[in-house]
């Protein structure tokens, strides 16, 4: 950042929702702080109750450059947090990093300039997944791959376009505050409901892939399957409370546990040809493994199954699962969309 601020350049604030980050807090914020933006700009970190050495990390931060701050958020929830942040913080634009993400050194100045082309009330880019290991690496790979998730543009890329949600977010500050920040009922996919009612409202949510954030992959197979079951369990509650969002891509997960589900019975109950779709899956992840893995280590390459396959299962048992309870508490907080004149 430069030494002085350009009073045409909109100040920006930064949020983060933070819980047990102490493994990339650091290198985190360092990257907001070394960003190539002649604009003020301000950190607020809202700190979760942590297990680690977050909290410790966050107050050195704050001991070292007075444009960081720190605000509570004890209930530890990612748009509680979120909302907390959005309050304690004052500058027109308002960038989200998680704690794992690190921004590329022109992120904030391409987002800004992005904005005042489109007109867009919320821009975004691709989660760049890297890892720092060899099951990293394969979760990385598998994170950015079509076999893995799709044709969703913030994992794969794609062209610039409008979008329905973007990863992250860099925002309007009064088109949030018209919303009322985030829906704290949505512990996960709370960035898509609040683009719903930004779009609803008339908005305009932008993807392109000159926005770019390094994201750090969970660190084992327990927190990959917590992390996947935790997004089909909630993208099930999506579902519910807008029916229209429902595409081939959300439903091919569950698809796939039913199916090797029933294969596994039927081969064992009835005959062996049952095993055929089990086999077919286990065949299909390994071939689609093979580019994926392309340039990683042979340490990284053998691993890209395991991550598909627990991505894919998992995601498909949280969407299966997901209580229809949660649903209906959640479409009960449901929140029209704000609008204002002219729009």
């Amino acid at each position: 950042m430069n030494a002085a601020n350009d009073p045409a350049a909109p100040a920006v604030s930064v949020i983060m929702p933070v819980l047990n980050e102490e493994r990339h807090l650091r290198d985190s914020v360092r990257h907001i702080l070394e960003q190539d933006y002649p604009g003020e700009l301000e950190v607020v970190i809202a700190l979760g109750p942590s297990a680690d050495r977050t909290d410790e990390i966050a107050a050195e931060l704050v001991a070292e450059d007075p444009r960081v701050h720190t605000v509570p958020n004890p209930t530890g929830r990612t748009p509680a947090a979120l909302n907390a942040a959005i309050k304690a913080s004052r500058h027109p634009v308002v960038v989200r990093v998680d704690g794992h993400g690190m921004l590329s050194p022109d992120y904030i100045a391409t987002a800004v300039r992005l904005l005042a082309e489109t007109g867009a009330a919320n821009v975004g880019g691709i989660m760049h997944a890297e890892g720092e290991n060899a099951w990293e690496d394969a979760v990385a790979a598998a994170m950015t791959s079509k076999v893995g998730v799709g044709n969703a543009a913030f994992h794969t890329g794609g062209v610039a376009a409008p979008a329905d949600t973007v990863y992250l977010g860099v925002f309007r500050r009064e088109v949030l505050e018209q919303q009322g920040g985030y829906n704290e009922e949505f512990i996960r996919a709370q960035d898509w409901e609040l683009n719903y009612r930004i779009r609803e409202a008339g908005h305009l949510i932008w993807f392109s892939p000159e926005l770019r954030v390094s994201y750090r992959p969970r660190p084992n197979v327990r927190e990959l399957a917590k992390q996947y079951k935790n997004y089909g369990r909630w993208r099930h509650v999506v579902a519910r409370y807008h029916r229209g969002s429902v595409n081939v891509r959300y439903l091919a997960p569950p698809a796939a546990v039913l199916a090797i589900a029933a294969g596994v019975v039927v081969g064992a109950a009835v005959t062996p040809w049952g095993f055929v779709v089990p086999a077919g899956y286990l065949a299909a992840i390994g071939l689609g493994s093979v580019p994926a893995g392309k340039g990683l280590s042979f340490a990284a390459r053998v691993r890209i199954p395991v991550a598909l396959a627990t991505m894919h299962m998992c995601w498909g048992w949280g969407f299966l699962t997901s209580p229809r309870s949660l649903a209906n508490k959640v479409i009960a907080s449901r929140r029209p969309s704000v609008t204002t004149a002219g729009v």
